[in-house]
């Protein structure tokens, strides 16, 4: 009878849902308490303890999973990203890892185009500044008066290009990898060096995955090169932007404003500076939110856990 370490923030709240799924495979849980992951220190607590894992960020360090092998067979991600887990040191100890491609990509590719609208219209400082009697009318602009920077144009990134083509906007991208040619064609998207996306662009969006090659790209140099009326949205993962580089950024007005739904320390800190500016606006990482993604997310999660454990996954009670 398998064991299961279920710590994905997101299904604990609809435990009760899938505990039949379980019931039905004979598979026991370890459920612990867990407010955004669990780190190296808590894994450690469990290490020998369990055969799989159905997470969401925990930190799956090469240490934690060479004290949780051989027994643990299969690590489901809840969602897309696994820069969390060690996978090159998975793959070395025989240990899958699973996750669901394209899982948000619609839904973030609204929150990006929130934050564009907003910075654009000013309408949370309108907003604001009524409430607080007073009756100023900000200066705003058409989307189509400005130039979209795209860094990383996978599924998002190509997600948030169609939707700016549609709204006017030109739009310019850069990624380490080559994009399809139609892609190119279709979206009328221009593929550039990251200096001219950060010199010229009015909107620059982070879209890429958190690798080694993506972490602290945006930094003190990098941010140096961006126009000073300039905003950066930010909804990939926190450690592609040195945060302190951004903050002293924003405080010389070297640029105009920041939108984050990500940060390099989640929950981020109650004393950071971010959340005292003005032209920062801020979420807690929850770019991802849509009830159908979520529900897809959830049952594939399981689906994979299930193959990865070698059990069958095809039966009724495992489709959304």
């Amino acid at each position: 009878m398998p064991t299961i370490l279920f710590s994905a923030p997101y299904m604990i709240q609809s435990l009760e849902r899938f505990k039949p799924v379980f019931e039905k495979h004979r598979i026991d849980l370890i459920v612990p308490e867990v407010r955004e992951r669990l780190e190296e220190a808590d894994l450690l607590a469990y290490a020998g303890r369990f055969d799989g894992a159905v997470c969401g960020d925990d930190r799956y360090t090469e240490r934690v999973l060479k004290a949780c092998a051989p027994r643990l067979k299969v690590i489901s991600k809840w969602g897309t990203g696994i820069d969390s887990i060690d996978s090159e040191a998975a793959a070395h100890l025989g240990i899958k890892v699973a996750r669901t491609p394209n899982a948000f990509t619609t839904a973030v590719a609204d929150t990006i185009f929130g934050y564009l609208l907003a910075f654009a219209r000013r309408q949370p400082w309108m907003d604001r500044a009524m409430k607080d009697g007073n009756w100023e009318k900000l200066p705003g602009k058409a989307l189509s008066e400005c130039m979209l920077g795209v860094i990383g144009v996978g599924n998002i990134g190509k997600a948030v290009a169609r939707r700016a083509r549609a709204f006017g906007m030109k739009v310019i991208g850069n990624d380490i990898i080559d994009i399809d040619h139609v892609f190119i064609t279709e979206s009328g998207i221009e593929m550039t060096s990251l200096e001219y996306l950060l010199s010229s662009s009015d909107f620059v969006s982070i879209n890429c995955d958190l690798n080694p090659t993506s972490h602290h790209l945006i930094n003190a140099s990098t941010l140096a090169k961006m126009k000073p009326d300039a905003i950066l949205i930010n909804t990939a993962r926190g450690p592609i932007v040195d945060e302190k580089a951004l903050v002293e950024a924003l405080q010389a007005s070297r640029l105009a404003g920041a939108a984050l739904d990500v940060f390099e320390m989640e929950p981020l800190p109650l004393d950071s500076p971010l959340l005292k500016m003005d032209n920062v606006m801020v979420a807690p990482h929850n770019a991802n939110s849509s009830p159908a993604a979520w529900e897809r997310v959830h049952w594939n999660t399981i689906r994979n856990l299930l193959e990865g454990l070698g059990m069958n996954s095809s039966d009724k009670q495992v489709r959304p």
